[in-house]
């Protein structure tokens, strides 16, 4: 008997049966209804999230015997033909394997006669940006100005690729990519309707691992369904898709919360006998922090099927509020950051050991969401009251006298959910006010290269408010700030003034007295080539030689000596 994939099987043969794309839909359906459709559709977006499926609906919604309609009947001889793909007026085209300038002309060589059976001729070109660049000019007359007979359906995962001229002909439809609780709405209901038992976590494992497709998320039910022999169980989809129990990913924040290094790294290592992979193990870890802070701020929130109410009530209560966002951002930075260690594991132990050094200081790691007490300070864990209590070597011609920032133990729980957070001790910078008159200098002074020290160059100083630094970018240099430079830029600030800081970039025409270290940098050399210039006007040899043989100095050619 010929199985037919899930895919295929379930594959949506109405606007009803969409998952998701109701901005398509509407849009559709309105045009349809109101008789107004446009002879050249553009549908672009991700794999796997319906662009040709919609295209065909389309096309049957056009060709319905029972007249243009949104809703077709889906029985009559055009809907059943375009449902099984032998509807002759319906020509699809991959143009993946059909690049050529000759495919295309052959194509459009039919336009021009009436279809044969249905009200329209309609044309499907799934990838289009793959077709060559006199493909596409062959097709611009006919895609502007088609006979009244002829609709235009076409698909592609990168529009950028597309001329412009295609572009401005078409009406173009972004499809989005799909929720995981859609996901997992559409196959529960497959699975349901296939008799198939499931469990409502793995579902869930395999719509996150979908990554937005529902294509890619039917294939892998297909291929659990295969792995688990007829069943769809959470141990079986974590076997398959390589993911790690969320026992284990509880028994690590258990471990973080009570605040135990060495019973921490222990089990950590002793996940190795699993052979995971180490950037889904922070991943998981991130997830499960951002879950137990919902539950913190939404006291009525239940959960989902990967992470259970009780679990996360528990973990609420143990972990205090800035506990868990400072974990959050630890386990998200650590995965950026785990390409850059010696080795994945070593990444992931430095991860969870910056998790508990940069923790603030508590009552025994107990959950407190106020600064620690005075009495509670006798119970600090020894490094922390060690680090505190150790004088500090004032920089070289400086006074040793004891300096008026608090100690480790004082300071109280920040705000890390910002661009950057770093926090640390005395810095070449500390005791040099920020102000726009010295914002060049301590420019030239941080450790930066590339695109970030470019973006500092060009940010002129607006002014600081608390932790807050507020800087301008002229929107002629506005492509060098990313999430990246910006973040980069703040840790460096941070670093040499040793302080916990926030930084904003905000793109605006930048006032001439409003001078960044790139516009000082420039007024400097402009200054320097004049001085060299004037000196060599009023050298006297220089005098001597015109005076004598009627030479001229070409001042174009001077350069400062740098």
């Amino acid at each position: 008997m010929t199985y037919t994939a899930l895919a295929r099987k379930w594959r949506p043969r109405s606007f009803g049966e969409l998952t998701g794309q109701e901005h398509v839909l509407r849009a559709l359906s309105n045009a349809l209804s109101a008789n107004r459709v446009h002879h050249a559709f553009l549908f672009t977006g991700t794999r796997g999230v319906g662009k040709t499926t919609i295209a065909r609906i389309l096309a049957k919604c056009l060709n319905c015997e029972t007249g243009a309609t949104a809703t077709p009947c889906g029985v009559c001889a055009a809907c059943r033909e375009i449902d099984e793909g032998r509807f002759i007026d319906l020509i699809e085209v991959d143009a993946a394997s059909r690049t050529k300038v000759d495919d295309t002309r052959e194509l459009l060589d039919n336009v021009q006669y009436a279809p044969t059976r249905g009200r329209y001729k309609v044309y499907l070109i799934d990838e289009v940006h793959m077709l060559s660049a006199h493909s596409f000019n062959a097709l611009l007359k006919t895609l502007e100005e088609p006979p009244p007979h002829v609709k235009f359906l076409l698909a592609t995962t990168d529009p950028q690729k597309l001329p412009v001229t295609v572009l401005s002909r078409c009406l173009q439809f972004n499809l989005k990519r799909l929720s995981v609780g859609m996901i997992a709405d559409r196959m529960s209901q497959i699975l349901a309707a296939e008799i198939v038992p499931f469990d409502a976590a793995a579902v869930r494992l395999v719509a996150i691992a979908a990554d937005g497709s529902m294509r890619d998320g039917l294939s892998l039910l297909d291929q659990l369904i295969a792995f688990g022999d007829g069943r769809v169980e959470e141990a079986a989809a974590r076997a398959m898709l390589g993911t790690v129990d969320r026992q284990q990913v509880a028994k690590l924040v258990e471990l973080l919360a009570a605040a135990e290094p060495a019973a921490l790294l222990d089990y950590g290592r002793s996940l190795e006998e699993w052979s995971p992979d180490h950037v889904q193990l922070l991943d998981a870890l991130a997830a499960m922090f951002a879950r137990i802070a919902l539950k913190q701020a939404v006291p009525d929130y239940e959960g989902d099927e990967l992470h259970g109410a009780e679990m996360l009530a528990e973990f609420a209560s143990r972990l205090a509020p800035e506990d868990v966002q400072l974990y959050y951002q630890t386990a998200i930075l650590g995965r950026r950051d785990l390409q850059w260690a010696p080795d994945p594991r070593t990444g992931f132990e430095m991860t969870l050991l910056r998790m508990l050094a940069f923790r603030p200081a508590s009552d025994q790691g107990t959950a407190t969401s106020a600064p620690a007490s005075g009495a509670a300070r006798g119970t600090e864990r020894p490094a922390v009251r060690a680090a505190a209590a150790a004088p500090r070597r004032a920089p070289p011609g400086q006074s040793s006298a004891p300096s008026a920032q608090p100690a480790l133990a004082d300071v109280p729980p920040r705000d890390l959910t910002g661009p950057a957070v770093l926090q640390g001790g005395p810095a070449p910078g500390v005791g040099q006010p920020l102000s726009a008159a010295n914002w060049a200098s301590i420019v030239g002074a941080l450790e930066l290269g590339g695109l970030s020290r470019q973006l500092a160059a060009h940010c002129a100083f607006l002014g600081r408010d608390g932790m807050l630094i507020r800087l301008a970018l002229d929107p002629r240099n506005q492509h060098v700030r990313t999430p990246s430079t910006v973040e980069r830029l703040t840790q460096a600030l941070c670093r040499h003034l040793g302080e916990t800081l926030r930084v904003e970039v905000e793109v605006e025409i930048v006032e001439a007295s409003a001078e960044t270290p790139a516009r000082a940098e420039e007024r400097q050399a402009r200054d320097e080539l004049a001085a060299a210039r004037a000196s060599l006007e009023a050298d006297p040899t220089v005098l001597a030689l015109k005076e004598k043989f009627g030479a001229t100095l070409r001042t174009d050619t001077i350069r400062p000596n740098r």
